[in-house]
């Protein structure tokens, strides 16, 4: 279905939000929005929010399961601001939010669907869940000039780690948060701003009375942006993404500076969990 703005579908569509899960997908560019649209539809979310462009065109198949909402992408924190509308109209129900060309993979996700999984999350009293954003990238970039290829998708074995996350008045270390780093934005850091160089993101969150969520992509309620609960460790999930390859090789500051993002540790990408959960890249905690 499609709606004239934000507005209008908090007016005609808001009853979409009642169930869960519900995927944000905001369209960024034209790069992989079929496939991203689909992955996702897939995955189980109860109802798929396209934010997109009105001069792009959706295949009939697509554009008749998603909720269509213009948006033109003027200003990164418009993101942010786009879901904090959203959270009041949707007390109780768990959001995922991402951009075109990511792709949600969370533990046994060829077997179960992201309903099943965030249900096993709510018994646990969890009511957000860490994600890594894990960057994949064409090998080939004579063949690939925006570094996109799912064909050909690469992705860093080696290189990510934690630091504790510090409290800006205090100085102490947060408990029970971390922020992590890794792939491209580590390695071609010189080009990366530094509020931009985290992989780390809370992307399925559970709407609740006063939550807003931050543009460092943190919220305000500080249990949210916890790995997991004191007592043992609870479930994760990547997000695998070719955004930051895009932004490297269409940034005139960093494209000519980088003729290959591959290096001794790239592997291919296998598009399943399983090869995430070897590598450390997301944690099935209790859940089997």
């Amino acid at each position: 279905m499609k709606y004239a703005s934000l507005d209008d579908f908090l007016r005609r569509g808001v009853a979409v939000l009642a169930r869960g899960p519900v995927a944000l997908i905001f369209v960024e560019d034209d790069v992989e929005v079929v496939t991203t649209l689909a992955h996702h539809l897939g995955s189980g979310f109860r109802s798929v929010l396209a934010f997109m462009p009105d001069s792009f065109t959706l295949p009939p198949d697509i554009e008749e399961k998603v909720h269509r909402i213009p948006y033109e992408v003027p200003r990164p924190e418009t993101v942010f601001e786009t879901i904090n509308r959203l959270i009041p109209a949707a007390h109780g129900t768990w959001f995922y939010y991402c951009y075109n060309a990511e792709y949600l993979f969370y533990p046994f996700c060829e077997s179960r669907t992201v309903g099943e999984m965030l249900t096993f999350h709510t018994e646990e009293r969890r009511d957000a869940m860490l994600t890594y954003v894990v960057d994949l990238y064409a090998g080939d970039l004579h063949r690939f000039p925006e570094a996109v290829s799912l064909e050909h998708a690469l992705l860093d074995r080696s290189g990510y780690y934690a630091q504790a996350r510090k409290d800006t008045v205090s100085g102490d270390a947060k408990d029970r948060q971390l922020d992590f780093y890794g792939g491209l934005r580590w390695r071609f850091e010189e080009h990366i701003p530094p509020r931009s160089r985290k992989i780390d993101r809370i992307a399925l969150f559970k709407a609740k009375e006063g939550l807003q969520i931050r543009p460092d992509h943190t919220f305000n309620i500080e249990e949210y942006n916890t790995y997991s609960c004191p007592w043992h460790h609870n479930l994760t999930a990547a997000i695998c993404s070719f955004r930051t390859a895009k932004a490297l090789k269409r940034n005139p500051g960093s494209t000519y500076d980088i003729e290959t993002f591959r290096w001794l540790n790239s592997i291919p990408f296998e598009w399943n969990s399983r090869q995430l959960l070897d590598m450390g890249l997301m944690e099935p905690g209790q859940w089997f």
